[in-house]
Parts: structure tokens; C-alpha cells; sequence
């Protein structure tokens, strides 16, 4: 029986509404949880990249990226392990003011983690922390027991180690 692995699911597509429901119900259907979801503009003009990680098997993400091509605005659709791309997430939190001057292992995680902090108030002050999904949980339970006022953490944003032919097909839908 074939293994879950984690999968990270490329989708370009025209950016029309009610497309990420359509997206999404793909996968409600199969009961398979998106881990991760982020959209953005992508390197060619007017076209979205939808980045969506996933748990399951590789013939599991096949036909799901098989069903997600077949929606009218999608242009192309990819899948990589992460062995096969370069990822980042970004995890903000939001620690009481007086814990930085405080409590100096505050400042001992920050630099450990090579995390930054990006704004500083009277009441508190906000870390950034982009990494590997492990590394930002492992900076969580670090600064857990000093009390974290607010965490969240982004969807993955990610690029694929080998070139995609992406590029390549929208020169040839406008010829």
C-alpha cells in the first residue's frame, strides 16, 4: 500500500471568483485535508499561483491535480515533494513589552532563531520568524511558557527546485 508523503500542489490559474471554493471542494470530496493554503500573484502577469500542501498518497494528488486542471480558469497545475522544492512560512507572535527587557532568555530565543523583531510598542512587541514549518513550532514551545499574547502562522509559499514549464505554455496560448 502506497505511503502519504507531503505534496506541494502548484496551480496557475486566471484569477477569477469562486474559484478557490471549486479548488477546495476537489479535495472536500476525497476527505483529504489541505495542511497549507496560500494565493498570490504569480511570475506572469495576471496569473494566480495557488500553493496548496497536502498528506496523502502520490496517486491521490495525481488525480486531484488531474480534477483541478479540468476547471476553465485553471492554465496548468504541478505537484513536487518537498525533497523537490525550496519552502518557507512565516509565524508571527506577540509577547508582553516588558518580557524583552525582562527576561533576557527572550532575547537568547530571538537570536537562536534567527528571527527578527518587527515592531515594538509600550504594551508589546511582535517577532517574525520564516522558516521550515518545525522551526517555527520549535520557536513556539520556546517562547510558550513566557506567555504569547497571539501566534499565527502563514500557508506555505514555495518554488520548485527544477524549472516548470509554465512560462514556456502561456507563450504558446498567445501565438
Amino acid at each position: 500500500m502506497e505511503e502519504n508523503k507531503t505534496f506541494t500542489i502548484s496551480v496557475y490559474s486566471e484569477n477569477n471568483v469562486g474559484l478557490l471554493n471549486r479548488i477546495s471542494g476537489i479535495f472536500l470530496k476525497r476527505h483529504i485535508n489541505i495542511e497549507s493554503l496560500n494565493v498570490s500573484k504569480s511570475e506572469i502577469e495576471n496569473v494566480s499561483k495557488f500553493t496548496i500542501v497536502v498528506n496523502t498518497t502520490e496517486d491521490w494528488t495525481r488525480k486531484i491535480v488531474g480534477q483541478v486542471e479540468k476547471q476553465i480558469e485553471v492554465i496548468k497545475a504541478y505537484y513536487h515533494t518537498d525533497e523537490e522544492t525550496i519552502f518557507l512560512e512565516t509565524g508571527l507572535f506577540k509577547i508582553a513589552s516588558n518580557l524583552l527587557f525582562d527576561e533576557r532568555q527572550i532575547q537568547n530565543i530571538i537570536k537562536d532563531n534567527h528571527s527578527d523583531i518587527v515592531t515594538v510598542s509600550p504594551d508589546f512587541f511582535v517577532i517574525s520568524k520564516s522558516g521550515r514549518r518545525e522551526e517555527i513550532e520549535e520557536m513556539y514551545e520556546q517562547l510558550k511558557p513566557y506567555g504569547i499574547m497571539q501566534f499565527v502562522r502563514s500557508g506555505r509559499v514555495s518554488v520548485s527546485k527544477s524549472e516548470m514549464q509554465i512560462s514556456n505554455i502561456l507563450k504558446e496560448f498567445q501565438l
